[in-house]
C-alpha cells in the first residue's frame, strides 16, 4: 500500500473542547510526533463544540502498525495520556477513515 492519510473524528464531551484542544496541542501531538507520527492537520468544526477532526499521514500499512505500537503501547500513553483522553472524548464515537490522495490533491 502506498502512502495514505488517516482521518479521525472525535466527539468531545460537552464543555470540554478547550481542554481537549490544549491537551492535543501541548501533550498528544508533541508526543506522537516524537514517536514519528506525521500530523497534517488538527481541526474543530465550525458551530459544533463537540466535534474534533485530525489527519495523520503514514508511508504504508506497516508503517502505521509500527507507529501505533510505538505510541499506544508505550507506558507514557497507557499511564499518563490515555486516562485523561478517556475523560475528554467519547471513545465509542470515534470514527477513523483511511484516505488516498488523488492526483490533484495538494497534500500527498
Amino acid at each position: 500500500m502506498e502512502e495514505f492519510f488517516e482521518l479521525r473524528t472525535y466527539k468531545i464531551y460537552p464543555g470540554k473542547m478547550s481542554e481537549w484542544i490544549e491537551f492535543m496541542e501541548k501533550t498528544i501531538i508533541p508526543f506522537q510526533v516524537s514517536k514519528g507520527m506525521v500530523i497534517n492537520g488538527s481541526f474543530t468544526v465550525e458551530e459544533d463544540n463537540e466535534t474534533y477532526v485530525w489527519i495523520r499521514r503514514f508511508n504504508s500499512k506497516e508503517h502505521k502498525e509500527k507507529l501505533y505500537i510505538d505510541v499506544y503501547e508505550s507506558e507514557k500513553w497507557k499511564n499518563e495520556i490515555a486516562p485523561k483522553v478517556n475523560k475528554l472524548i467519547n471513545r465509542e464515537a470515534i470514527k477513523v477513515v483511511n484516505l488516498k490522495s488523488t492526483n490533484l490533491s495538494v497534500i500527498k
